[in-house]
């Protein structure tokens, strides 16, 4: 039984204590026996005169024997005890040094198979928005099972912010869900900070990280901290899509398939070792909004499958699936001028895609001229589609309802194809679909209006009789608002 449940290095840590105590107690048995032995000799008096030397010592040795016996039963009595104390009182013992021998018993594979009798993996989870809080409450779920083989003890995330104006700071999603669970928190402005390291190190004291859409890069010291490393949850297919926008980048490139990949975290931005990917199919019109938390879910039960493995030593960075280089694309951070539509030189099914990958942050929008209005209005861009209408329709700026009842707007782009509006959102309104948007105007013209970057698409004869704009000013300045983006914390 001691074989099976206790850790190979506590098992020789037993046996060397065994033999040293049993060691002592027959050197001490041999001293007192010699001792006594001359003592009985020399001074007992009682002894008959007639026996020799001789006689007398083998006396001695019998008395010695008798009492000896006498001791033998309190005495193994006590060992047992106290091996017994030690086996309590040593349970999270991993490794023990050898001075004599010089080397240290590291923890064998043998033990992790067998934590669950012993004890189990400590687990810090590092993430910050919704989509890793919902799996970090997948990971705590699991760790509550018999047969899991880790605990969460710590989690990582953003200080917190307001949510709202005029309000008090709030956790982020993840910090909420570790409060509700009684999990240990810390929220460092950096991860490099000495402060949070130290806590990391002396207090959390972490076997394994995760980190989910967490927001900070990670220093040398910390990826050192925990012994059996840090496994990160990234939503693409690697190495497409390094960096911090992989979801978006991927859906405004029109990738299809797209995928998640659990891998090693390294000091080289999402460029560890794999260790288990998946590809899932995505429909045309699918968004961010509805991809990423599918995706991260799909991740989180693929890292579920992982650990124990990684926890076991058997899979580590040596043995996990390197990444090719050649295949690197970058998901660069997103700028909110990226939002805009610029249908006169995108093609439908760009825009299209730029509203689907850009539906969680920046948004999308799409200036436009409405007959009899003084200012340009700028609208949200919230759903589109590319009808099938092929690349050869009239060139026009002219925005239009389309002709079957469940059609939105129709917007013919530069190249011809046409984008199809389905909802919108107005200024200082709720969004709404594209067919009441249209009707709130009652049959008012309605065209799209470029930034004068590059000439219209129209011909000279066509431009001609195209309605000036007499808003120059004005346009300009929605312009440079729109170029000045401001880059936010990413969420993933």
């Amino acid at each position: 039984v001691l074989t099976l449940t206790l850790p190979t290095p506590f098992i020789i840590f037993l046996l060397r204590l065994f033999v040293t105590v049993h060691l002592y107690f027959f050197s001490s048995s041999l001293y007192l026996f010699v001792n006594f032995s001359e003592y009985f000799v020399r001074e007992v008096s009682w002894l008959p005169k007639r026996q020799t030397k001789q006689e007398n010592i083998i006396n001695a040795m019998d008395v010695f024997r008798s009492g000896s016996n006498c001791l033998r039963v309190p005495i193994k009595i006590i060992l047992c005890t106290m091996i017994g104390c030690i086996v309590l009182l040593s349970t999270k013992v991993s490794s023990f040094t050898s001075n004599n021998a010089g080397y240290i018993i590291k923890q064998s594979v043998f033990r992790s198979q067998f934590r669950t009798y012993a004890e189990k993996a400590r687990v810090v989870f590092l993430g910050t928005p919704d989509v890793a809080a919902s799996s970090l409450s997948r990971l705590i779920e699991k760790s509550k099972e018999d047969s899991s083989v880790f605990d969460i003890v710590g989690v990582v995330t953003q200080p917190p912010k307001r949510r709202r104006r005029k309000s008090a700071p709030e956790p982020s999603p993840v910090g909420k869900v570790a409060e509700e669970h009684g999990i240990m928190t810390l929220c460092p402005d950096k991860a490099k900070d000495p402060e949070f390291l130290d806590a990391l190190e002396n207090d959390m004291k972490p076997d394994l990280c995760i980190t989910a859409a967490y927001g900070q890069y990670l220093t040398k010291r910390f990826l050192a901290t925990p012994k059996f490393g840090t496994l990160n949850i990234h939503p693409s297919l690697l190495p497409r899509w390094r960096g911090a926008s992989p979801v978006q980048r991927s859906l405004e490139a029109g990738d299809d398939p797209i995928g998640v990949s659990v891998l090693f975290t390294v000091s080289k931005m999402d460029a560890g070792p794999i260790v288990k990917q998946t590809t899932k199919s995505v429909d045309k019109d699918s968004q961010a909004t509805e991809v990423l938390p599918f995706l991260f879910e799909v991740g989180t039960e693929d890292l579920l499958e992982v650990m124990p493995k990684v926890i076991s030593g058997e899979i580590n960075m040596d043995n996990a699936r390197k990444q090719s280089e050649d295949g690197v694309v970058a998901a660069s951070m997103i700028e909110k001028a990226e939002g805009e539509l610029k249908v006169w030189k995108e093609s439908a099914t760009l825009c299209h895609n730029k509203v689907r990958g850009f539906s969680m942050w920046p948004g999308t929008t799409m200036k436009l001229q409405i007959e009899g209005a003084d200012e340009i209005t700028i609208i949200k861009v919230i759903k589109t589609r590319v009808p099938e209408l092929g690349s050869n329709e009239v060139k026009t700026r002219e925005v239009k309802l389309g002709p079957n009842k469940k059609d939105g707007l129709m917007v013919v782009c530069g190249d011809g194809s046409v984008l199809e509006l389905l909802e919108v959102q107005p200024p200082m309104k709720k969004r709404m679909d594209a067919k009441s948007y249209w009707n709130g105007h009652r049959g008012k013209s309605i065209e799209w209006v470029d930034d004068g970057d590059e000439a219209p698409f129209m011909s000279n004869d066509n431009a001609a009789n195209t309605p000036t704009i007499s808003l120059t000013v004005k346009q300009e300045s929605a312009s440079e608002n729109c170029s000045k983006g401001i880059k936010p914390l990413q969420t993933f």
